[in-house]
């Protein structure tokens, strides 16, 4: 968690991230740090369903739920992993922004999800081909072939999003191309991936008894706006101890008591139906 990349690194990671719209990197932190993320987004999941809008419903049996960074023991890890700030720092700049901190949860019985974006294509990507925004992820268990692994078609954050019914769910007349583009992902617990959230994608059926959660780490470059979606915030304590190298991209608000957050209810919901 302390190799920085060369230069060279850097070049091939954001070559393969421009090309595919995501790249992986396998065993980055250790399973003993994920048992722990895990139970963190298993402690902030019990909590956001006992209370009303605590978690968004993204499908039948799927739910999203944002938390606060101090809420994971191991967010200045995530967030200062070298590997991460290298590529953010390459594709968003040096002075990019934490901007959204949560968690998807697929529990059993969830369904296909419809092919679509997390968001509409901003200007300055359809105008410039610049990403402006860009989401990690790190899954909190080994994901099995009947657990619904996220799937995802390479190179479609490119994909002229005119058509897109809100800007994020293609006709499904499109539908065969994605599919026969499509790759699915199998990470296990240590492994982390950073994509665009314009490469379209879904999460698939489980079949399984199990749930599959995956923590998501949002990224802006300045002025990309996302921060407008989200309503991350943390104390001034929490804050304090952190590294500089993480407080410096953290904009949100600093409170004396954070309050729990009430989940927003995108157009994603009611598209896919809630939860």
């Amino acid at each position: 968690m302390t190799t920085n990349l060369t230069a060279i690194d850097v070049e091939s990671l954001t070559a393969r991230l421009s090309e595919d719209g995501i790249i992986g990197l396998p065993g980055a932190f250790p399973r003993d740090w994920v048992r722990r993320l895990g139970e963190d987004i298993d402690a902030a999941f019990a909590e956001a369903r006992a209370r009303p809008d605590g978690a968004v419903g993204r499908g039948p049996n799927r739910y999203y739920v944002e938390i606060h960074p101090e809420q994971l023991r191991g967010f200045a890890d995530l967030a200062g992993h070298p590997w991460i700030t290298a590529v953010a720092e390459a594709v968003l700049g040096p002075d990019y922004r934490i901007v959204e901190v949560g968690f998807d949860v697929p529990l059993a019985g969830a369904v296909d999800q419809p092919w679509h974006r997390d968001f509409p294509m901003p200007e300055e990507t359809a105008r410039h081909r610049r990403l402006t925004s860009l989401a990690v992820n790190v899954t909190a268990v080994d994901t099995e072939p009947d657990m619904g692994p996220f799937e995802i078609a390479p190179g479609t954050h490119r994909d002229d999003g005119a058509a897109f019914e809100h800007g994020m769910f293609p006709p499904r007349s499109t539908y065969p191309r994605y599919r026969s583009l499509a790759v699915r992902k199998f990470p296990r617990r240590g492994d982390i991936s950073i994509r665009s959230a314009l490469t379209v994608h879904r999460g698939t059926a489980n079949h399984s008894a199990k749930s599959r959660p995956v923590l998501v780490l949002g990224l802006d470059a300045p002025g990309a706006g996302n921060d407008e979606r989200h309503d991350i915030a943390v104390t001034q304590g929490f804050l304090a101890s952190l590294p500089e190298s993480v407080r410096a991209h953290l904009h949100c608000p600093v409170v004396g008591t954070l309050e729990p957050i009430t989940q927003k209810h995108t157009i994603e919901g009611l598209v896919m139906g809630e939860s």
